[in-house]
């Protein structure tokens, strides 16, 4: 049974075949040489499964000839049905002329039709492919990240995640600019095309089942009431926003951020600390690339570990989050470490350059 849709019915409960357009999952890599080959291999699948039908039933033909059928019979009577020539008022008779007729002409009139319909076939599979694959992953998508926002703070976010070991899928970009979308897609992004402002679209885009949310939009208002949305429909997920002003910060915490980053007074400390100490700013440059050099990670203590203090550990603690607060190494809470505490600590991360050939 066919389910219509209509106009004023929400894009969370449409059925995946119409959100191609909206959703749109990351495409696979291939060359046009391979998407030829796999046709050409299709086509003569096709053409041999044709010629051992007749083959083997050749009795039940008859040639203008009268001579019974041959196998070069059998694979001439296939190519002619299968390139839909049909019979004409001239018809290959000898063998040489039909050979000629299966290895010349089928192969030509074959290259004619991809030629001429290969693209409105191209567009009709790949919208199909689209609304199964995003019928799929609307079933099984949970434990993501949902970037609302990808502009220069977005595409900054994803690059972390990527270089943090997150994978490509399981990320989803909403926007509502289509060149952001092509950008994010051709990383291998999940994306959803419309405001993130919008409660239908961030269900769309799996927020409920998300484990965590960046807002990363270009606007103070905007991010309120993303935020504000997304809290609402994800009660438990991590939601990370950005806010220009100070001023601001509390309104975003007030709609259920877990955390609030000032973009504007960070890059003014930034450029300050670059007039006096510009190492320095190399140096947090480096602490904040998760790929490259050090970078500031987070992980579990060790049983060993449990009762010692944080500042004798082989790595460098910056701090002791326990029961979901963060703790300086240096504060008296810090002290000694607890069974379920988390360490804040500096590792090393090894560049592709210079990793080891062997």
């Amino acid at each position: 049974m066919i389910r219509r849709t209509h106009p004023g019915e929400p894009l969370s409960e449409r059925p995946g075949h119409t959100l191609v357009g909206v959703i749109r999952m990351p495409d696979t890599v291939q060359s046009p040489v391979q998407a030829i080959m796999k046709r050409v291999v299709g086509a003569l699948a096709a053409l041999i499964s044709a010629v051992l039908i007749v083959y083997f039933d050749r009795d039940g033909y008859r040639d203008v000839n009268d001579d019974g059928l041959s196998f070069l019979d059998a694979v001439y009577y296939a190519t002619v049905s299968l390139s839909t020539t049909g019979y004409g008022d001239i018809t290959p008779v000898s063998s040489s002329a039909r050979l000629v007729n299966v290895l010349v002409i089928t192969p030509l009139r074959v290259l004619f039709l991809i030629v001429l319909v290969g693209t409105t076939l191209e567009v009709l599979t790949e919208r199909s492919r689209q609304a199964l694959r995003i019928q799929k992953w609307r079933t099984k998508v949970r434990d993501h990240v949902v970037v609302v926002g990808y502009g220069t703070k977005g595409r900054s976010a994803v690059s972390a995640l990527l270089g943090d070991g997150t994978e490509p899928g399981s990320i989803v970009v909403v926007d509502t600019s289509q060149e952001a979308l092509d950008a994010a897609s051709s990383i291998g992004l999940v994306t959803v095309h419309g405001s993130g402002t919008s409660n239908d679209v961030l269900r769309v885009a799996g927020v409920p089942k998300a484990r965590a949310v960046v807002v990363a939009a270009n606007r103070d208002d905007t991010s309120v009431l993303v935020t504000l949305t997304a809290r609402e429909l994800a009660p438990k997920a991590q939601v990370v926003a950005s806010v220009r002003e100070r001023e601001n910060e509390h309104l975003l915490r007030q709609s259920g951020a877990d955390s609030v980053v000032v973009s504007s007074e960070t890059a003014g400390r930034l450029l300050g600390m670059a007039t006096a100490t510009p190492s320095v700013v190399d140096m947090v440059e480096d602490l904040l690339t998760p790929d490259a050099g050090l970078a500031i990670a987070e992980r579990d203590v060790e049983p060993s570990e449990i009762g010692g203090s944080p500042r004798h550990l082989p790595d460098i603690v910056l701090g002791v989050v326990r029961a979901g607060t963060l703790y300086r190494v240096d504060a008296p809470e810090a002290d000694a470490v607890e069974a379920g505490d988390r360490l804040l600590y500096v590792k090393k991360v090894t560049p592709p350059k210079e990793a080891d050939p062997r």
